[in-house]
């Protein structure tokens, strides 16, 4: 009975039908969906006035309407009208709304109805909807469009950004003239890598708009790489007390992420500034902003200096000066078709008007219908004003073309746009191509998305006299930033951090955290490591060490003994003073060859134990210079061979007095080999067994140089050093000085074995000392010599312990044996003289007369004695006689 009722009342119908809607008639209808209110407290569906997106896009399409219809150019003798609807920012509320938009499309069975009377009813056809403009939410327009596709109503959206809405075979009479999120994403991602971050947070209220806007992004910065999400956050709609401080809690749990990229709605803004303000946050964050934030005030309102910095989208778009001068010169006079416009009057001056029945609160002023717009309250045109525009006016171009398709010279609505087929009117919406009312091309893509173009904001409080939003770049297909114009924080023209980890130094790999490719541990490339890449560091080539930044590898440098060395200074010193001492004796020798002093001390073997003990001291010149080839070369020679002369011939004087006496115990014959030439024969015999072995090695390992690189590798590379040496190991050292000691160790033995000789003979004892010293010198050059094996500083320490101590043996050598010799040649000369000569026999004689007064005299000694005795007197007269001293 409800269309009975209609019929009787058609005042009364219309207003109980279609309470939230406005109706212009024309030849073609079409609908509108616009957020005239938001949402209602609980219970009900519509809360307050929306003036800015609610009003200010509602006019705008009733001032496009008034454009086109007034055009002659454009659907000329054909008016357009329509049915606007209230969505009340509800989706589920915009569903029932639209289904004015079908009603028309729906076919009823009214045969058994009936008047009171008995008449068939009168039943007012609802008009026809050839298009819609709306929604505003995507939310909204993703549940109006499942309805309007399914009785194929093309729908263009002015607001409406989610990326599902993309999707053809889902909402395939869906288009918009507004770029979709998914180029936004990809614009805020742009942004996100201009800016130099690799670590943000997300933020989304609830509901397709933010949760899809977000995930857009997530999956653009996963396919883009490097860009991380520390942590993606979801505001619910209808968030509890204290919602949004928790929010802020978790998002410090990664407080490197500074910078939050936020798909939300105005209000839930709001309540994130403010939340990080109650949290003493202000500044930490930076936001970056998607078109719902855009350049509006009301979000930052009261937080201005908390938003201060964020960097926000908005869709490209300019003021329409023409809808300017319409909306300002609206009043309660001329705008009655606007059911809504009373209600707006009322929020904007905050005043009231008086209606029959109702009582005037008496705390509101009386609206006097005088009042402006612009001039008594303040006025900014809405951001999406152009968009609601140009959705109208690609609807009137798809017409228009159609009409001129189908209707060619028809005046008016022909019999094929009547109907207006639904599929047919999207062909010809997506094939629109004109300049909209900003002047930017109106066209859609195969699956109705307008083409991205965005402008790039940033809240600027500082440094400037105008504090605000500023335009700081453009973004269609490609982000153009003016990255200098942008500042931050109380004016800091820095671009801050918001990035896991920072980059690593130089000399530093990356150690990832598994599952976060934006996430790295710094670890020092150490030792003999360098940066090899990114991620890896490897080990430097023996022969080199790494850089002071360990970026590369550099030569390690090549060090020997140098003369200035203090290392050196004192075994040259020695040799010097050796070698000057050695020239000495050699020159007083030679000076008094023929005195009974040189004669005695066997000048041939003299001239060549002098000789070796040159060449000892020699050698610590050889082991200083520079290494090379020929260097090499004399150190193996000379190094064993000073010595080999030294104790060879000491050897053959100890075995020779050694014999002597030993033979002397048995007879007074003399023993063999016991001449000068034999002494000189054995002697280099003993020689040749060096010089030999030297040569062989000469055959078998040539000499050379080698630099040694792991004698000074300390842990600090930059402490490394390689030294040039000769090819000579520890232990062919030792080899080459192991025939010497072999010589002086028997040399030793002999020498301890003729210590019984009478003291009338000087040359046995002073060897014996020479031995007995040199045996203790060499006993501690072992130790030192090996137990610097693992000192840094091994070359040096081994170089000068053997070249001391082989200065220390010659020189005990040459002070024993030689020293005593020359200070009597030249201090005490009487005592170089020959004495009285007698024969052979006399001196037999005298040894004998001598025994037996001692046989006499110590009756009480030994038989054994008295007979050592005398052949100690017979040897020692022999001797001398040998001699002619």
């Amino acid at each position: 009975m409800w269309w009975i009722h209609q019929t009787t009342d058609p005042a009364w119908a219309h207003q109980h039908s279609h309470p939230h809607s406005i109706k212009i008639p024309g030849d073609i209808t079409l609908g509108g969906l616009f957020p005239v209110h938001a949402k209602g407290p609980s219970g009900l569906p519509c809360g307050e006035i929306k003036k800015e997106k609610g009003i200010h896009r509602m006019e705008a399409m009733l001032y496009a309407l008034d454009q086109i219809n007034s055009d002659p150019d454009l659907l000329p003798n054909i008016t357009l009208g329509a049915r606007i609807l209230d969505t009340c920012s509800r989706d589920t509320y915009a569903l029932e709304q639209s289904l004015t938009f079908v009603q028309a499309l729906i076919q009823k069975d009214t045969s058994d109805i009936r008047c009171s009377n008995g008449e068939q009813p009168i039943i007012r056809k609802p008009e026809r909807v050839v298009g819609v403009i709306g929604a505003s939410a995507s939310s909204v327009s993703i549940m109006v469009a499942n309805v309007l596709r399914l009785f194929e109503i093309p729908q263009i959206s002015y607001a409406s950004t989610a990326p599902e809405l993309s999707d053809n075979n889902r909402y395939d009479f869906f288009s918009r003239v507004v770029p979709p999120d998914s180029y936004q994403a990809q614009a805020m991602v742009d942004i996100v890598k201009a800016l130099g971050w690799n670590y943000v947070s997300t933020l989304a209220s609830e509901g397709n708009y933010g949760e899809s806007g977000v995930d857009a992004f997530v999956q653009i910065s996963r396919e883009a790489g490097g860009l991380c999400i520390a942590q993606s956050m979801k505001i619910p709609r209808d968030p509890k007390p204290g919602e949004f401080d928790k929010i802020i809690k978790r998002l410090m749990e990664t407080p490197n992420a500074r910078g939050v990229i936020i798909f939300a709605n105005e209000d839930d803004i709001k309540q994130v500034l403010e939340a990080a303000r109650r949290a003493n946050l202000t500044g930490h964050f930076k936001f970056v902003g998607s078109d719902s934030w855009g350049a509006k005030s009301s979000p930052i309102l009261d937080h201005e200096d908390v938003a201060e910095g964020a960097v926000t989208i908005l869709p490209k778009r300019a003021s329409i000066e023409g809808f300017d001068q319409y909306f300002t010169s609206r009043s309660l006079e001329n705008n009655r078709r606007n059911i809504w416009f009373a209600e707006f009057w009322e929020d904007d001056f905050r005043c009231k008007l008086t209606r029959p029945g109702i009582k005037l609160d008496p705390e509101k002023k009386k609206c006097t219908g005088n009042e402006r717009i612009g001039r008594d309250s303040p006025y900014e045109q809405e951001g999406k004003v152009q968009f609601v525009i140009d959705a109208v006016y690609a609807m009137a171009h798809a017409l228009h073309n159609m009409h001129q398709d189908l209707c060619p010279g028809a005046i008016g609505v022909c019999d094929k746009m009547d109907p207006v087929e639904g599929r047919l009117v999207l062909s010809y919406i997506r094939s629109v191509n004109f300049n909209g009312s900003a002047g930017t091309g109106v066209l859609f893509n195969e699956n109705g998305d307008a083409p991205g173009r965005y402008d790039i904001f940033q809240y600027q409080m500082t440094n400037t006299s105008n504090p605000g939003y500023k335009v700081i770049g453009q973004w269609t297909n490609n982000l153009r930033l003016n990255v200098e114009e942008m500042q931050w924080s109380g004016g800091d023209r820095q671009i801050p951090d918001s990035v896991c980890s920072f980059p690593c130094r130089p000399g530093e790999r990356k150690k990832m955290v598994k599952g976060v490719p934006c996430c790295w541990h710094c670890e020092l490339c150490d030792g003999y490591q360098y940066q090899a890449d990114e991620f890896a560091c490897e080990m430097c080539p023996f022969d080199m060490r790494p850089t002071p930044n360990r970026t590369a590898c550099r030569p390690t440098p090549i060090i020997k003994l140098e003369w200035h060395s203090p290392w050196a200074i004192i075994p040259v010193f020695l040799a010097i003073l050796g070698i000057v001492a050695t020239l000495s004796v050699v020159i007083t020798f030679i000076r008094f060859n023929d005195t009974p002093i040189v004669r005695a001390a066997g000048r041939e073997l003299s001239y060549v134990l002098l000789t070796g003990i040159f060449l000892i001291y020699l050698i610590t010149f050889l082991m200083i210079a520079e290494p090379g080839p020929v260097v090499c070369a004399f150190r193996r020679l000379l190094l064993g061979l000073g010595m080999c002369i030294t104790y060879s011939a000491m050897l053959t004087k100890t075995n020779r007095i050694y014999r002597i006496f030993e033979q002397g115990k048995k007879s007074v014959t003399p023993p063999k080999f016991i001449s000068p030439t034999s002494q000189l024969a054995i002697t280099f015999i003993l020689i040749s067994f060096q010089v030999l072995g030297v040569f062989i090695w000469f055959g078998v390992v040539p000499p050379h140089t080698i630099v040694d690189y792991e004698e000074q590798r300390p842990p600090n590379p930059e402490l490394a050093r390689g030294v040039l040496k000769c090819d000579m190991s520890d232990l062919s050292l030792i080899c080459c000085l192991s025939y010497s000691i072999v010589l002086m160790v028997t040399c030793t033995v002999y020498a301890v074995k003729s210590r019984g000789v009478p003291e009338t003979f000087n040359e046995a004892k002073p060897i014996g000392f020479t031995m007995y010293t040199t045996c203790i010198i060499w006993l501690a050059f072992v130790p030192i010599f090996f137990g610097t094996a693992q000192s840094t500083e091994k070359m040096f320490i081994q170089t000068t312990t053997l070249t001391v101590s082989m200065s220390l043996s010659a020189s005990v050598s040459l002070g024993m044996l030689y020293m005593p010799k020359v200070y009597v040649i030249i201090f005490h000369p009487e005592q170089n003289v020959q004495k009285r000569k007698r024969s052979f026999k006399a001196v037999v004689q005298a040894a004998t007369m001598s025994t037996r007064l001692s046989q006499k005299s110590n009756s009480d000694k030994q038989n054994g004695e008295t007979k050592l005795e005398l052949q100690s007197n017979y040897i020692t007269v022999y001797l001398k006689k040998k001699h002619n001293i």
